[in-house]
């Protein structure tokens, strides 16, 4: 059983950055792909960022691309989020999760029903 821990987030002023880390424990994230949602409130969880397995490809939501990088350290069994030029509409709560996926097709990892492990979340709130 693979346990997810979020960390970093915080309170930042628009245009600022923000780094969130997703530690595991329980088992190794080498086999697992990564994704990162974000959930605002009254509105449902969306997908933002994922990595493969191996870390050879990413893949972002429109509305973070060009702004948030995804990257992973599976030595230190460690997934994070970079986050640039935050923005009020980047506030919310944000969550990683693990997909026992090692296939290339990107697309699949931006639905919520494929992941196998999803940590609490760490808020983010961006003022303006």
């Amino acid at each position: 059983q693979v346990q997810l821990v979020e960390s970093g987030g915080g309170l930042v002023q628009a245009g600022g950055s923000l780094r969130l880390s997703c530690a595991a424990s329980g088992g190794t994230l080498s086999r697992y792909a990564m994704g990162w949602f974000r959930q605002a409130p009254g509105m449902e969880r969306e997908f933002a960022a994922a990595i493969s397995w191996n870390g050879g490809t990413t893949y972002y939501a429109d509305s973070v691309k060009g702004r948030f990088t995804i990257s992973r350290d599976n030595a230190k069994n460690t997934v994070y989020l970079q986050m640039n030029s935050l923005k009020p509409e980047d506030t919310a709560v944000y969550y990683c999760a693990a997909d026992y996926y090692q296939g290339e097709i990107m697309r699949i990892l931006t639905s919520l029903r494929s992941y196998d492990y999803w940590g609490q979340g760490t808020q983010v709130t961006v003022s303006s």
